[in-house]
């Protein structure tokens, strides 16, 4: 049975309707190994996030042998010129991992985030939409994964997301961009999302891998 590491879950620490426990529980009896708490973060409550989670994850994987959490958060509708920045102090703060909210076609995001975004090196760029040679090539460059996700909406834009990131060597990582029950996915269908975004067996394999390596190094620190 494959065990699936979720990058990235919103709790009601922002938009998510569950709470820590509730959305941990609930990942782990829907058969995963390990799940990120990745709320959307800007300025005005990055510290309130991570200080309350952080203290959570603690707890929590003190006492939870096969089931563990990670505490970051998605960095979300910032101007691009100050995601550097941000990105910065959220490490700082003891975020185990940070995304960014890329530039999805369903939302008004920014121009010039996902470009931000690479250039500050985050780990992973969530739904990135129609993303162009100059961002992929400088998140090779920096070591940014590339989001895959199984969410409504923004995952329009995974073929594309795919085929470019596989032109560069790029890497790829798979999430449920998890906020209530009904979003996350099994195992055997983010596969299959993989498989429709043109991945074959052997590139899937690479990208669960890819989330499981993440997950891991974020938890390890």
């Amino acid at each position: 049975m494959i065990k699936m590491y979720e990058l990235h879950s919103h709790t009601t620490y922002s938009d998510g309707v569950l709470i820590p426990s509730e959305s941990a529980r609930r990942a782990f009896m829907d058969g995963y190994a390990g799940l990120a708490f990745t709320d959307h973060a800007d300025e005005s409550n990055y510290m309130n996030i991570l200080e309350n989670q952080l203290r959570f994850k603690t707890e929590f994987n003190s006492l939870s042998k096969d089931f563990k959490v990670i505490v970051g958060v998605e960095i979300t509708h910032v101007r691009p010129s100050l995601i550097g920045k941000l990105t910065e102090k959220v490490r700082e703060a003891g975020a185990d991992i940070v995304v960014v909210h890329g530039e999805t076609i369903t939302e008004p995001v920014e121009e010039g985030t996902n470009m931000a975004a690479v250039e500050a090196g985050v780990d992973v760029l969530a739904h990135p939409g129609l993303i162009t040679d100059d961002v992929v090539r400088k998140g090779v460059e920096n070591g940014v994964h590339f989001e895959v996700t199984t969410r409504k909406g923004h995952s329009i834009t995974n073929g594309h997301v795919v085929k470019k990131v596989l032109e560069f060597n790029g890497e790829l990582v798979i999430n449920n961009d998890y906020h209530s029950p009904g979003d996350r996915v099994s195992a055997e269908m983010a596969i299959k999302v993989l498989a429709g975004a043109g991945l074959s067996d052997i590139e899937i394999k690479k990208v669960l891998d890819n989330n499981k390596k993440i997950f891991l190094r974020s938890l390890e620190g």
